[in-house]
C-alpha cells in the first residue's frame, strides 16, 4: 500500500490546487447564487471545486459525480461538514440523466467538468497513470471495472494498438511504438509502467526524444483514454449536461488536450447556433439557439495560475449559458 492510498482528506486538501478556480466560480455564479440552486460537479476528484462552491454560495447544493471510489472517500471526508448540501454519486459523467432521475431533480443550475486524469490519480503510484513512476499497468479510474492498461498492451493486436496510440495519443510514432510493444510482449508480458516506458523509448527516435516532452506521454494518454472510454463518455456527457440545465444555468468545462477540447467545442457550438434553414426569412422560436457562448474561444489559465499549479498549464476553459428550454 502506497502513501497515496493512505491520504487523508486534510492531506488531499493541502496538496490539491483546483485549476482556474476563480474563473470557474465567476462563470457559474449567475446561475448558482440564487436560493435553492443545484450544481453538478461532474468530475468531483478531491473535492476542491465543490468545496469552493459550497463555501461561496451558502444556499447551493452540489451533486458530486465521480467514477473513482478513492475520490469519493477523500471528497466525502473533506465535504462532510456541509451535510446534505453535498450529494456524492458514484457514476460516470455521461450518466447525468440517471443521476438526476435518482435524486428526483428535473434540472440543475450549473454543471462543471474538470476533465482528464486527476491530481490524485497521477500522484498515487499504484494506479499506474504516470510514466514517471514504476507501477502496475492499471490506469483504471474506476477500480471496479475489468479493463486495465495491461490488458490493452498485452492482448490488443498491433493494428488496434497503432490506431489507439495514433488517435487517442496523437502520436506520430504510433506504428513504431505498437510494433515495439508487440515484439516485447512476445518474450514476456508487459506488467509495469517502467517496462512499457523502456519499450516506448526504444521505438522513438533519439532526436525526437530531445524535444516535445517525455516520449511516453502521448502513449500513456492514449492508453488511459482507451481503458476508461473517456472520449466516448465525454461525447455523451456534454449534450447530457446541456439538456440538464435550467434556463439561466451555466456549463463550464475545462479540458487538457485537443481531443477533449474539440468535443466540448463541437457540442457547445451545435446548441449555440440557429437551426433556421439557410435563406429562411424569419427565425422561428424553435430555430433559436439553446445556448449563449460565454467565452471567446478556449480560455487559457493566467501565468500566475500556472506558477501556482503547473498542471493548469495545458487547461482550456469553455463556458455557455442556457437561454432556451427544449424540455417537453
Amino acid at each position: 500500500m502506497t502513501e497515496g492510498f493512505n491520504l487523508t482528506a486534510k492531506e488531499a486538501k493541502d496538496r490539491h490546487v483546483p485549476v482556474m478556480l476563480d474563473r470557474c466560480l465567476e462563470l457559474l455564479a449567475p446561475g448558482i447564487e440564487k436560493p435553492g440552486a443545484v450544481v453538478i460537479d461532474g468530475t468531483l476528484g478531491m473535492g476542491g471545486h465543490s468545496e469552493a462552491m459550497l463555501q461561496r454560495f451558502p444556499d447551493l447544493t452540489v451533486v458530486g459525480i465521480d467514477r473513482d471510489l478513492q475520490a469519493h472517500r477523500l471528497a466525502g471526508e473533506r465535504l462532510a461538514a456541509f451535510g446534505d448540501r453535498f450529494k456524492p454519486v458514484h457514476a460516470v459523467y455521461d450518466e447525468i440523466p440517471r443521476v438526476l432521475d435518482e435524486l428526483g431533480l428535473d434540472g440543475v443550475d450549473g454543471v462543471l467538468f474538470d476533465l482528464g486524469v486527476s491530481s490524485m490519480q497521477l500522484d498515487e503510484r499504484e494506479r499506474g497513470f504516470a510514466y514517471s513512476y514504476d507501477a502496475p499497468l492499471d490506469m483504471r479510474m474506476d477500480s471496479t471495472e475489468e479493463l486495465t492498461a495491461a490488458v490493452v498492451v498485452n492482448e490488443y493486436d498491433e493494428a488496434d494498438l497503432r490506431r489507439i496510440i495514433r488517435t487517442w495519443g496523437e502520436e506520430k510514432f504510433a506504428g513504431r511504438i505498437a510494433g515495439a510493444i508487440v515484439k516485447a510482449r512476445e518474450e514476456k508480458p508487459l506488467t509495469t509502467t517502467g517496462e512499457l516506458v523502456k519499450v516506448i523509448q526504444s521505438a522513438v527516435p533519439v532526436g525526437a526524444q530531445r524535444k516535445g516532452g517525455h516520449p511516453a506521454k502521448r502513449t500513456f494518454q492514449a492508453l488511459r483514454i482507451e481503458v476508461n472510454h473517456e472520449l466516448d463518455a465525454l461525447e455523451r456527457a456534454v449534450p447530457a449536461a446541456i439538456d440538464a440545465l435550467n434556463v439561466g444555468g451555466r456549463l463550464v468545462a475545462m479540458s487538457y488536450h485537443s481531443l477533449e477540447d474539440k468535443l466540448v467545442k463541437r457540442a457547445i457550438t451545435a446548441r449555440a447556433t440557429s437551426s433556421a434553414p439557410k435563406g429562411f426569412p424569419v427565425e422561428l422560436e424553435e430555430h433559436k439557439p439553446e445556448l449563449k457562448v460565454l467565452t471567446r474561444g478556449a480560455e487559457p489559465p493566467t501565468e500566475v495560475e500556472i506558477e501556482e499549479n503547473s498542471r493548469a498549464a495545458s487547461a482550456k476553459l469553455r463556458a455557455a449559458e442556457k437561454i432556451k428550454s427544449t424540455r417537453k
